[in-house]
């Protein structure tokens, strides 16, 4: 066996060589400058090994071949000579290896994905195998970036035009389907062993090349095709014209009318334009976000054992309720039960069903919708079921009064050890907590509407509220499979603050006299999924003229609105829009104008995100939250922020605002 650093083994088996690889250091293989400097040394003794007819390529992890480039190496990319250099490197290698003498296969096994299949790409064959860990695709256009180490000329010279929806959408494929593509020549099943069978084909190959039938690509039609795929990225963009899939489409296009390695002359140069992005930086930061944010119990106190959850109650049937139940009952095993008034229960169950059963339509449930229905209890009385939670979630109306009711009933009732978390939106964390026996146990857990669909959820802790409770409350999220945020009490805690210039300056500049249809449109040629007064229409009108309310301001427009009984369309009938999508022309009458000043998008978007940009620094000056990270995955998953952008804190320090407006990066 010969050794090539920490990285690569290389053993014979008859005339075979066999290249183990494992990067221990991490979970998964990727490139990293190790993996890339130790590769060199491997691919010259091949290069030299007169005495092989063969390679086969095999993975030391169990349920991983290769993830790709390490994303710190493509993040720290910062200069556009040095980052060619660097995809050279990567090229140079990858042409070597498909320029060996001797047949080469990639046996499959867990994940192939980005710079791991186009390593794989440049061997002669691939062998997978079937397992729930296999997904074999280049998943790079979703991180802002695109196949930079030859994946945008191999793939489409191996499959032909199909490339191109892989790569713009990033799909990911099982063994099976990335055989009958063709990205995979040979499929072993569920039991086989990878490594005969690889032995097996690579041996078939090396004594008969025409083992493998590969035909000419005709991409004769390659300029309407690549036109088509344009068209439908700016179709899921809104008009956006994002670096990274926009230029591999140009790379597949221009590399398809030339040689392989004219090809990817032009890959690479395409590459670096795309990966020193601000699009790019901003979508491989949301991958870390990710990746962090997955995983609830990273945010945990080191060593932490949660308090074990064996029933949850949820006080109120209504949209949040409901919203919460769903996401218990199919994410885990616990039973709930839910108090609420008499009349609210049938409605409520109802709601909770029809919504399992659209999920089970799509495949999205684990068990039967009867089996789940079968664990939720509905009660109108405080009494044993609720006696018997481990964890109680509030989330009746909006009303202190109400909710001190609640809490003293309750506080009587519940064991000491139960903790307790309110649903509130608005109201302080710290005013309820009074009415909270042992208020060290009462915490907060905001969740976003419909609560099915959305992933955030923000835990609060107030200031009598225990670390313990806050780290019960992460273990709660993970069990629920939703994304958390930790932040202290504050008026509309991290979302909702950052928020509330969205809506503040959106009324400003309808009040200057321009339109909604010009307001709302700036801001999804931003990348937002909607528009703030459009927004506004579809929460409630009422509610944001609420929030105004408590805070002791007066909104000439809202207060127009409300008292002309327009809640929002899908609220009341009526609102600022028509069925039809279209601005209602009823409602212009009822805008409070004052002295006209025409502002044009980018100066609306400037304008809203630096407030946005100042809420998030005071939140983190306040110690409202610790990290920017908590701002910016509350927005991106909370309100759909642009993930390319990087959430706004992230935003702030591409484009040199945080540097201007306090002299420092939040990164």
């Amino acid at each position: 066996m010969t050794s090539y650093g920490k990285i690569y083994k290389l053993t014979k088996e008859g005339e075979l060589g066999i290249v183990t690889f494992d990067v221990s250091a991490e979970g998964m293989n990727t490139w990293t400058r190790e993996a890339i400097d130790e590769a060199g040394g491997l691919i010259e003794d091949l290069e030299k090994a007169s005495d092989l007819k063969g390679v086969i390529f095999i993975s030391g992890k169990p349920e991983n071949f290769h993830a790709g480039a390490n994303l710190n190496l493509l993040d720290e990319m910062k200069d556009p000579e040095d980052t060619a250099k660097a995809m050279g490197v990567f090229h140079t290698m990858f042409n070597r290896l498909e320029a060996l003498p001797y047949p080469t296969v990639a046996a499959i096994h867990g994940h192939c994905l980005g710079g791991g299949l186009e390593f794989a790409l440049a061997c002669t064959a691939r062998i997978a195998k079937e397992s729930k860990t296999t997904l074999i695709g280049l998943p790079e256009c979703s991180l802002g970036i695109f196949p930079g180490g030859g994946g945008t000329q191999r793939l489409p010279r191996l499959i032909g035009y199909g490339a191109i929806e892989l790569i713009l959408k990033g799909k990911m494929l099982p063994a099976a389907k990335a055989h009958s593509t063709g990205i995979v020549d040979l499929l072993v099943g569920p039991e086989g062993d990878l490594l005969k069978e690889a032995i097996r084909f690579t041996e078939k190959i090396a004594a008969d090349p025409n083992t493998l039938q590969r035909k000419d690509q005709d991409f004769s039609q390659i300029d309407a095709v690549a036109d088509m795929a344009r068209q439908e990225v700016l179709k899921v963009t809104r008009g956006r014209e994002i670096p990274g899939p926009m230029l591999a489409i140009k790379a597949i296009q221009e590399g398809a009318k030339v040689t392989l390695e004219e090809g990817l002359k032009i890959e690479k140069n395409l590459f670096v334009e795309a990966v020193l992005s601000n699009q790019a930086k901003g979508g491989i930061h949301i991958f870390f976000l990710k990746t962090m944010s997955d995983k609830p119990k990273n945010m945990m106190t080191k060593g932490f054992e949660p308090k074990p959850i064996n029933k949850v109650g949820i006080l109120g049937f209504g949209t949040m309720g409901r919203g919460i139940i769903i996401d218990i009952l199919r994410n885990t095993q616990i039973p709930v039960v839910v108090k609420d008034v008499p009349q609210a229960l049938e409605p409520g169950k109802t709601f909770v069903k029809k919504i399992l059963e659209k999920l089970a339509e799509k495949k999205k449930l684990k068990a039967p919708v009867e089996d789940l229905m079968g664990r939720l209890t509905v009660t109108s009385e405080y009494g044993q079921e609720l006696k018997e939670a481990d964890l109680v979630v509030e989330a009746v109306f909006e009303d202190i009064k109400v909710k001190k009711e609640v809490y003293e009933e309750l506080s009587q009732l519940v064991k000491e050890d139960c903790i307790i978390a309110s649903n509130t939106s608005s109201i302080p964390l710290n005013a309820m907590a009074q009415y909270v026996s042992r208020p060290e146990r009462f915490g907060g857990a905001h969740f976003f509407s419909p609560v099915w669909l959305m992933q955030l959820v923000e835990v609060i802790q107030g200031a009598e509220t225990s670390r313990e409770t806050v780290d019960n409350l992460l273990n709660f999220a993970a069990l629920i499979r939703k994304r958390p945020i930790v932040c202290k009490d504050h008026p509309g805690f991290v979302v909702n603050a950052v928020l509330f210039p969205y809506f503040m300056k959106s009324l400003e500049f309808l009040e200057a006299g321009n339109t909604i249809e010009n307001i709302d449109g700036a801001f999804t040629r931003f990348g937002l999924p909607v528009g703030p007064i459009r927004l506004m229409d579809e929460v409630g009108i009422d509610i944001s003229y609420n929030v105004l309310k408590g805070k002791g301001m007066e909104q000439g427009t809202l207060k127009n609105v409300v008292g002309d009984g327009r809640m929002g369309f899908k609220k009341s009938g009526k609102g600022f829009f028509l069925e039809d999508g279209s601005v209602d022309p009823t409602v212009l009458p009822l805008i409070s104008l004052k002295e006209k000043r025409e502002i044009s998008a980018e100066q609306m978007q400037t304008e809203v995100l630096t407030e946005m940009v100042k809420i998030g620094h005071a939140l983190l000056e306040k110690g409202i939250v610790s990290d920017p990270r908590m701002i910016d995955i509350g927005m991106i998953w909370g309100t759909g922020f642009p993930a390319d952008r990087g959430g706004p804190m992230k935003w702030a320090d591409l484009i040199g605002l945080s540097d201007e407006l306090f002299g420092k990066t939040f990164y």
